[in-house]
């Protein structure tokens, strides 16, 4: 069955370049997360101790300010990110829609792109070759399917991540405004 599951999830990552807040009176708070020392090192607190469980049918939105790590949880959901702490089950097909370049490569065409995130996200190449057509009418392309990624406005790009996300119907569909 078809399920998120977080238990007490942190992520802390190290800062390689020394932040500074020069603005009089403006405060940590306001950039999310909370940025604090490790020995000599700055880190900040992008997540912490976040839990809750999903279960198919279930959805979820994330509200609030820049920086407080709705985009972040995304992509420990994704496995872009490994935690700091606590633990994540995924049960079910994942596929997300974070920036329309994450799994597309610029210098291949948009079909053979379909081809290579259909393979990221677990799917046979039959499968792929089933949805192609389907795929390609979704995004409306046409001819320009056949060109480079890098050729594609930014809608183009757009429309083509949305269809392959959504007609290879991942169980799970992450999503970043």
């Amino acid at each position: 069955m078809t399920s998120i599951q977080l238990n007490n999830v942190s992520l802390v990552y190290r800062l390689f370049e020394k932040l500074t807040l020069s603005a009089p009176g403006r405060r940590r708070s306001a950039l999310g997360g909370n940025i604090a020392k490790s020995g000599t090192k700055q880190v900040v607190q992008a997540l912490d101790d976040v839990s809750f469980e999903l279960k198919a049918g279930d959805r979820l939105g994330l509200v609030g300010p820049n920086g407080a790590g709705k985009t972040t949880l995304l992509k420990v959901l994704y496995g872009i990110y490994q935690p700091s702490g606590g633990t994540i089950s995924i049960a079910g097909k994942v596929d997300a829609l974070f920036n329309i370049n994450i799994g597309f490569r610029p210098e291949a065409t948009g079909r053979r792109n379909i081809v290579l995130r259909g393979l990221i996200s677990g799917w046979t190449a039959a499968e792929i070759e089933e949805k192609m057509e389907e795929i390609i009418d979704f995004s409306e392309l046409g001819d320009f399917i056949d060109l480079p990624f890098k050729a594609y406005s930014q809608g183009m790009a757009a429309r083509l991540a949305f269809a392959a996300a959504t007609t290879l119907e991942p169980e799970i569909l992450l999503m970043d405004e």
